[in-house]
């Protein structure tokens, strides 16, 4: 799928409107639709209030770019100098860290190091993105001379997924992809390390896996397996968001173990649906399979469930996976959201996500988190682009109002609940009107996180007071994003429609090798616009028409502001904004 210019749309998935602006490209421009009666007379109303977000000129993308590349160098550079081969930078120390092994119950700290270089694992396909070959090869010679699995370490099953498993095998799969698009990645004598230590991992989270209900235990130690005295309950998207790595290192070793288990998961919380609304819960037991919790949401321990129903179907290929995604779709739309009915029509507040109980549908708190950032670019990724549009603009406005995202904000209170930020990347995209808010992003984090030695979590959003910590996502993901935001010739955005990104954000290839061989040998994967297309099509409401007819992925009429460009009509962007106190 091609935009205006030649351009193709860029297959992400967090990145939000990659596949809204292939769409936007080619449509033809329609008039704005009439202002409706309840903001006539609106005070803040100015049709140039917005004119700033219409052109993003060349130069300065061009700039950005430059910008966005020396962040994740400073980041990067700073980690390899101060704390390779520890787990991640502290910035503000300028010193490395590991697992707080004097506090093993600090779960925050050590679920997530595990003394195996995580932050350099992490990064791998960045440099590969960014063209920097050489620097690529030493840093895979650097994990292949550095990294054992076989350490006592007890670490997060879903962490170690998807940064270290995934890391891997995205750095391996881009070596051996076939034309190289990155340039010559291969390092010298190179013969599937990364592939050998993806499955020494993998064989080491496998005892989670030994429970009644084929749910995985959260945590495993690397060296003995399940503690006796660990946590039996795990959040939703932690149990059954497995299946993209442990899915394409089966395929890589030819050895379906890996897969299995994680299906096995998969269709283990699907049986616990609620029978009434369909919905999942939070918690739950691994063992009972019981729900600790009746929450349901979009956002932090249930986000990337849904991502991966849907990614797995795009990846494998599996007829089961894209079914179970339209169903709790569906059930996603007619229970968690709220407000009026259509983005860019009608009367009533901004539409919004909630969390609900999961029984009844029913409103359980008045706070949403900034994980639920991410589920807009799923709705992208599912053609319901106007859902994504309005579901961004809640974000955006969440961030301009503070520079960065609160991890929970209080949308009762009008307040975070919740007010650090971990630099996380679940949030962006790309017309005039997203390249402005790139560059926003960009600005914020340059202006309220860096340091003399890389980039820290800013502890309360209110005062931009910060922590010493440097998560590997920052340059696995938020650095990444930004800079294939800008770099409209990077390969990745030329060739969109071959790769996928994981919830942490490594690049997989798409490709016929992957998919179950039921499919054919000669089965040929859909386009983007096919399988966008295809997939609202199965979909009862996603994407209707108001006389209920299915519109294809890219009919933007009704809900483009096309007369300036802005994705969202400019009456209801400056509601949004005014609920947020946004005066600019």
């Amino acid at each position: 799928m091609k935009r205006s210019g030649g351009r193709s749309s860029v297959f992400w998935g967090k990145w939000l409107l990659s596949w809204a602006l292939g769409c936007f490209g080619g449509v033809q421009m329609q008039t704005s639709p009439t202002k409706p009666a309840f903001l006539k007379g609106y005070g803040l109303f100015d049709p140039a209030r917005f004119r700033h977000f219409h052109h993003f000129p060349e130069w300065l993308r061009h700039e950005t770019l430059n910008e966005a590349r020396a962040m994740f160098h400073t980041g990067y550079d700073c980690y390899m100098k101060c704390a390779f081969p520890l787990d991640e930078l502290d910035p503000i120390r300028c010193a490395g860290r590991g697992p707080d092994r004097e506090n093993p119950s600090n779960i925050n700290i050590n679920d997530v190091l595990g003394d195996y270089a995580l932050t350099l694992v992490d990064a791998l396909d960045t440099l590969a993105i960014m063209g920097n070959a050489s620097e690529f090869q030493r840093a895979v010679q650097a994990v292949i001379d550095s990294v054992d699995f076989d350490r006592s370490n007890t670490i997060q099953v879903f962490e170690a997924n998807i940064r270290v498993l995934g890391g891997l095998l995205s750095a391996h799969l881009l070596i051996e992809h076939d034309p190289p698009l990155f340039g010559s990645l291969r390092p010298a004598g190179y013969s599937g390390e990364l592939l050998s230590l993806a499955q020494d991992l993998a064989n080491r989270l496998l005892p989670a896996f030994n429970t009644s209900s084929g749910l995985p235990h959260p945590r495993v130690n690397l060296r003995h397996g399940v503690p006796p005295d660990g946590y039996t309950e795990s959040c939703t998207a932690g149990a059954g968001s497995l299946v993209i790595e442990f899915g394409m290192l089966s395929r890589l070793l030819a050895d379906p173990v890996y897969e299995l288990y994680a299906r096995k998961a998969v269709h283990a919380l699907w049986r616990q649906r609620d029978a009434d609304t369909g919905l999942l819960g939070y918690v739950l037991d691994v063992h009972t399979g019981r729900w600790a919790t009746k929450l349901s949401g979009l956002g932090a321990g249930m986000d990337s469930f849904f991502e991966y129903l849907l990614k797995a179907y795009i990846l494998f290929q599996e007829p089961t996976d894209i079914a179970m995604f339209q169903e709790i779709y569906d059930s996603i739309k007619s229970h968690h959201r709220r407000g009026r009915n259509q983005c860019n029509n009608g009367v009533g507040y901004h539409p919004m996500y909630v969390n609900v109980d999961m029984r009844n549908g029913d409103t359980i708190n008045d706070w949403i988190d900034s994980l639920q950032a991410a589920f807009p670019g799923l709705q992208v990724l599912h053609g319901d682009i106007q859902e994504a549009i309005c579901h961004h603009a809640l974000y955006y406005s969440i961030w301009k109002r503070y520079g960065c995202l609160p991890e929970r904000y209080n949308w009762k209170l009008g307040a975070p609940d919740v007010k650090f930020y971990p630099l996380r990347p679940e949030f962006a995209t790309k017309n005039p009107f997203y390249l402005h808010v790139g560059r926003e992003v960009l600005l914020s984090l340059n202006n309220h996180t860096r340091t003399n030695c890389g980039y820290a979590t800013v502890h309360d959003v209110l005062d931009k007071s910060l922590e010493d910590r440097q998560e590997s996502f920052f340059l696995s993901e938020t650095c990444k994003y930004l800079i294939l935001l800008f770099d409209e010739d990077n390969p990745i955005n030329k060739f969109g429609e071959r790769f996928i990104f994981t919830t942490e954000g490594h690049v997989f290839p798409l490709g016929t090798k992957y998919q179950n061989e039921k499919t054919g040998g000669d089965h040929v994967i859909p386009t983007a616009l096919e399988m966008f297309t295809n997939s609202s099509r199965k979909s009862s409401h996603i994407n209707s028409g108001g006389d209920g007819t299915i519109l294809s992925s890219c009919d933007n009429k009704g809900f483009l502001e096309l007369e300036h460009g802005l994705p969202l009509h400019e009456i209801y962007l400056a509601q949004v904004f005014d609920t947020f106190g946004i005066y600019s």
